[in-house]
């Protein structure tokens, strides 16, 4: 293990996710702390990754500094941000109707969007709570009218204190088989992401490592940008759900808190 903690520390470049590696809910995990002293004691270039699209940087600064972490908001990258920067690079200027939270609506004014209603550019879904009947019934007559169909991240599910909660994949679910159209989606796996976030950091793909706790999303993300991975056993795979997967992770370790203790 001490290998590998030291060829990981060894890294300049850190691009972590967030749920089942920094927390749970609202519950820091163990080793959290001194990891994240480590990196800035270190002089190392991290960015916090999430496929989340609900919370703006601000919100998620928020949330650390609550569980007593203080990270200023340039650490943080979301998939929201992802999906404006790559719609702002497909389309300028162009228009969305929006099913989905602050933190989407935020990034896509951020990079001169506009919300439409009537004729948009974009069909833009993300994580949301605020998901009814009549704003499908709008997206999907929009979708068939010309708008293009896009998925802020590809997650059908993501946990929560009470269990699992529909992600984004499920809620765009109902457009896509009603207007025979298929959606794109920016978040992880997609490698445009964690370009994005090499890009962001000024960092070589060499330099870098990702630290997430899926085989689906964080694995295979780093893998298909050719950026080492260290799978943490502290979220949702398990060791022998690696098993499940026809590929394998760079490294594996039971949390960050084996990085530094």
């Amino acid at each position: 293990m001490e290998n590998i903690a030291e060829n990981i520390r060894a890294k300049a470049g850190f691009i972590i996710d967030m749920d089942g590696v920094i927390y749970h809910g609202n519950k820091l995990l163990e080793g959290v702390p001194e990891f994240l002293e480590w990196l800035e004691k270190s002089e190392k270039s991290y960015l916090f990754l999430t496929n989340s699209s609900e919370r703006t940087p601000r919100e998620l600064h928020e949330k650390l500094k609550r569980l007593g972490i203080n990270v200023s908001e340039e650490h943080f990258y979301t998939s929201a941000l992802a999906t404006a920067s790559f719609l702002a690079n497909q389309k300028p200027g162009g228009s969305a109707f929006v099913i989905g939270d602050a933190g989407l609506i935020h990034a896509l004014y951020s990079v001169g969007y506009s919300v439409n209603n009537v004729n948009p550019d974009y069909v833009v879904v993300g994580d949301t709570h605020s998901y009814n009947f009549e704003k499908i019934e709008q997206a999907v007559n929009l979708v068939l009218k010309g708008s293009k169909l896009i998925g802020t991240n590809p997650d059908v599910s993501g946990p929560v204190e009470v269990g699992i909660t529909p992600s984004t994949k499920a809620l765009i679910a109902p457009i896509e088989i009603a207007t025979g159209k298929k959606a794109y989606f920016v978040g992880k796996p997609n490698p445009l992401m964690m370009r994005s976030a090499l890009k962001r950091l000024g960092i070589k793909r060499e330099d870098a490592i990702v630290i997430g706790d899926r085989m689906d999303t964080d694995v295979r993300c780093g893998l298909e940008s050719e950026i080492d991975t260290l799978l943490v056993l502290s979220g949702i795979t398990s060791r022998e759900g690696i098993d499940q997967f026809p590929y394998r992770p760079r490294y594996v370790l039971g949390g960050v808190v084996d990085l530094v203790r």
